[in-house]
């Protein structure tokens, strides 16, 4: 999604602008430091969502939103918890209060994203929203009617069932989420997981030992296939 930020406080842009920075699904194409400014890009650029503070000197966050006519999908921050029910009421996808945690942040994102994707995407997509390596290191994905936050260094294993696959975690549980194996691989493969098989990739600090054509991961043997074997053998130096 392309996003912009619309704040006074100079502090605040630059904390907003670090944590978009972290989430590989949002650009962010300006930044302003009052509304009236931001007015002609909204007017000749594309913006999907827009960081809004309401509470600004000369032109509030409020006179912004009655100002456009195409009004993007809007999160409005501010310190100021009074504002809460008039942000609401102007449709806003969340209303974050200062000092904004980024986990608080993400999860408005992930409102805004699923807002932002047509209905058929949004029940029948589960691509994760993900959280580059800089910032905590997990992603996100959909599993039933929420999103599942899962740490990479919690992973196992993944196992691919045609259209679904399941993601094996150290608490002995799984998520089954809708998902291509192979979109799955790619968000993966450099955070130190490798495809060893069609149906398996596999994390390789949880490997207890290999065997042959076999990965012991706690007391799962995997098998490692042909097509991936020299691939796998030479990620691990053997």
């Amino acid at each position: 999604m392309k996003c912009i930020i619309i704040d006074d406080e100079p502090l605040a842009v630059d904390l907003l602008m670090d944590f978009v920075s972290k989430v590989e699904s949002l650009e962010l194409v300006g930044t302003f430091n009052n509304a009236i400014d931001a007015i002609s890009t909204i007017k000749t650029t594309e913006v999907d969502l827009i960081f809004l503070d309401i509470e600004m000197p000369h032109f509030t966050g409020i006179d912004f939103v009655n100002a456009i006519d195409t009004k993007p999908l809007i999160i409005f921050t501010t310190a100021y918890s009074n504002y809460a029910v008039e942000g609401f009421d102007f449709g806003a996808v969340d209303y974050l209060i200062k000092p904004i945690p980024f986990n608080r942040f993400l999860k408005a994102v992930v409102r805004a994203q699923h807002l932002f994707s047509p209905p058929e995407s949004v029940q029948n997509s589960n691509s994760p929203i993900i959280v580059t390596e800089e910032a905590n290191n997990f992603m996100f994905v959909r599993a039933e009617y929420e999103n599942v936050k899962i740490n990479y260094a919690d992973i196992l294993f993944v196992e691919g069932l045609k259209d679904y696959v399941k993601i094996y975690t150290a608490d002995g549980k799984y998520v089954l989420t809708l998902m291509s194996l192979i979109k799955l691989e790619n968000t993966l493969s450099h955070k130190g997981f490798s495809r060893i098989h069609r149906s398996y990739i596999i994390n390789l600090k949880h490997i207890k030992s290999i065997q042959k054509n076999k990965v012991l991961i706690v007391n799962r043997r995997l098998p490692i296939s042909e097509s991936y074997k020299t691939a796998f053998f030479n990620k691990i130096n053997l």
